[in-house]
């Protein structure tokens, strides 16, 4: 059937009619099932009915079943038949466009440049001339060109500005039926974009820019120049930079743009000098971030006069920074040499002072009309003011307007040998070794001097040395100091000459401990802490002796007011000798004691602690030592019968007997 028409009649007849009498019935797509009652079937005779028309583009096809039944059984008296309605096409669908209809071209393209393509499409069937789409331009056709075929739209011409025109419409019409007359067509407007190529540089508005500035004038903007582009704004082809090609080759002024004029900016970045330059001529150039396309104009340059003002300034030394070389330890008042300034506009050094602004260590003398630099004070090259062998002084010139200027002495020191090299340690300790091992101790030393007068070093040992020791080389700064024989512990001194490498040096003398040491700690040196202890309690004790000296004195004379004692029984002088004597025996004991604990065997400090003893003896005349503690009566002196004949006389003064 044909699609949008109604009304056909086609017969549906069975064999079996002809032994029958039969009705028919339609079922599926079109008739029960959608679309519903498109089809139907007069149910004596079997015609098939069309009632509405058919869009092909919506169901181009319908597949249902007829069947035949006996009027009488309602029994099928044939197999049910499957019928096929395919909806013939009409061209009743015009092409239409899909996609983007925006393109762009670059300007002074070549021509049959490749603008873009138009697509269409058309619902009819396919493969037929209902779909076949024909393109075609109704407008622009001077400038563009389309493929009637594929839509493809090329230039026609290497003319496109976009300066000039930087946007066409072009209207496109599409037509089926293969373009024929009787085809269905749509029109529709294509906008083609012409894009910017950097085909023209910047231009200046002026042909050429005066500036004046002031010597000295502090750095910032000092002159804006405008151009104009006529590329895109805001890209590469418009972005201008600029170049000062020359009349900087001091590097007083530097060129920048501004992002929103894009004007050329001229900065000053260094102070100009009258006296020197009175007049600067720079050439500008300004050019694209983009290099130039599609034209033979080059990039354009202006002149730009630049007049500096003058300004009264203050006196200039004839140097920034002057070097002079001083060797250390040069006498004070020796010239090293002269520093002065000018008058810039007069070129003369009259009547300019000459003064110190820095001079951290106070070593040199400025004469205040000459500028001449004298030593002041003894230079050290290994002061702490001299920084990489090299000392700063500061000055100022001044001129009578009190106008100031400033320079910088560098004074150059060189170094003496004026130190010998020195053994950084001179109290050694060496452990000592078993089995015999002989030991060695490491030797350090420095020197302030730089080099040649310093490192390397050369170690020996002085002219009395025992024979005991001997010096191993190590590196350059030091050396081992061995054993060469096998020594008990104790200290020992040993001459060492140290000389730098200009054979300038001293003997020094260095002290060896040698000990048993525990845990890399000499013992020796623990044990001194107890000998200390030892030496406070035999200082207490003698101090002790002289309080009883005097308790002897007190109570003698005390004895003599109330009882005269005989002078044949005792005397004065006897009674100090005995006391002598006490003083004598406890000051020698105690002696040999610290003697005794001096010496550095380990663990003799241990010998003198006080030791518990349960039982103290029988039948001792002197009874029990608590007869001296604090609870016994001090008056009572009776046991001073008790000590023997060798204190008989003390004990009658005591008793008065």
């Amino acid at each position: 059937i044909l699609q949008n028409r109604n009304g056909h009649t086609r017969l549906v007849a069975s064999d079996s009619s002809a032994a029958y009498k039969v009705y028919y019935t339609l079922s599926g797509p079109g008739v029960t099932e959608d679309p519903v009652g498109v089809f139907s079937v007069v149910k004596e005779t079997g015609m098939l009915k069309v009632h509405r028309a058919v869009d092909r583009e919506v169901t181009p096809q319908f597949i249902f079943q007829a069947r035949v039944f006996d009027r009488y059984t309602n029994q099928e008296t044939d197999l049910p038949l499957p019928i096929t309605v395919n909806v013939e096409d009409v061209n009743d669908n015009a092409p239409t466009f899909t996609g983007q209809l925006q393109f762009t071209v670059l300007e002074q393209s070549n021509t049959g440049t490749v603008v873009g393509k138009v697509n269409a499409i058309d619902k009819d069937e396919p493969d037929t001339d209902h779909t076949k789409i024909r393109y075609s331009l109704l407008s622009g056709t001077n400038l563009f060109y389309i493929n009637p075929e594929t839509g493809v739209i090329s230039t026609k011409t290497d003319t496109l500005d976009r300066e000039v025109n930087d946007k066409h419409l072009v209207t496109v019409d599409i037509r089926d039926m293969n373009g024929a007359l009787n085809g269905l067509s749509n029109t529709a407007t294509a906008t083609i974009v012409v894009g910017d190529i950097n085909d023209n540089p910047p231009t200046f508005k002026k042909t050429s820019y005066n500036v004046s500035v002031m010597e000295n004038q502090e750095k910032g903007l000092i002159l804006r120049i405008p151009i104009e582009d006529k590329d895109l704004i805001n890209t590469p082809n418009w972005n201008s930079e600029f170049i000062i090609t020359k009349g900087n080759e001091n590097g007083n002024f530097r060129m920048e743009r501004d992002p929103k004029t894009n004007e050329g900016l001229i900065y000053l970045t260094k102070p100009l000098d009258y006296e020197k330059t009175k007049n600067l001529k720079l050439d500008v150039m300004a050019r694209n971030q983009a290099e130039l396309s599609g034209t033979n104009a080059k990039w354009v340059s202006i002149p730009v006069d630049v007049t500096v003002g003058d300004v009264d300034e203050g006196p200039e030394f004839t140097a920034p920074i002057v070097r002079f070389t001083v060797q250390e330890n040069t006498p004070n008042d020796t010239l090293i040499g002269t520093y002065t300034a000018v008058d810039p506009e007069t070129k003369s050094s009259a009547g300019i002072k000459y003064y110190k602004v820095s001079d951290p260590a106070s070593w040199i003398n400025v004469d205040e009309s000459t500028g001449q630099l004298k030593i002041a004070n003894t230079i050290d090259r290994e002061s702490h003011f001299v920084v990489g062998g090299v000392y700063n002084v500061t000055m100022k010139a001044v001129d009578a307007s009190r106008k100031t200027g400033t320079g910088t002495v560098i004074i150059q020191v060189e170094d003496m040998n004026d130190h010998v090299p020195d053994i950084l340690s001179k109290d050694l300790v060496l452990c000592e070794k078993d089995g015999g091992e002989m030991g060695s101790v490491l030797v350090v030393a420095e020197d302030k001097d730089q080099a040649p007068f310093s490192a390397p070093f050369s170690f020996k040992l002085g002219e009395k040395h025992d024979d005991k020791w001997a010096v191993k080389p190590l590196n350059s700064t030091a050396v081992m100091l061995a054993q060469t024989k096998e020594l008990p512990t104790g200290l020992y001194t040993v001459p060492l000459m140290v000389g730098d490498l200009q054979g300038f040096g001293s003997t020094q003398t260095v002290t060896v401990r040698i000990c048993r040491c525990r845990n890399g700690a000499c013992l020796a040196q623990q044990n001194s802490t107890s000998l200390g202890v030892w030496g406070i309690l035999a200082m207490l004790l003698g101090l002790a002796l002289l309080l009883l000296l005097f308790l002897v004195c007190s109570l003698w004379t005390n004895n003599n007011i109330h009882s005269p004692l005989p002078t044949s029984s005792f005397t004065l002088s006897a009674t100090m000798s005995i006391l002598y004597r006490i003083m004598f025996t406890w000051s020698t004991f105690s002696l040999q004691k610290l003697a005794y604990l001096g010496t550095e065997e380990e663990g003799r400090y241990a010998d003198d602690i006080i030791h518990t003893y349960g039982f103290e003896g029988v039948g001792s005349p002197a009874g029990s030592v608590g007869c001296c503690s604090d609870q016994v009566n001090q008056e009572d002196l009776n046991f001073l019968n008790t000590l023997g004949p060798k204190f008989k006389v003390l004990a009658e003064v005591c008793t008065n007997k």
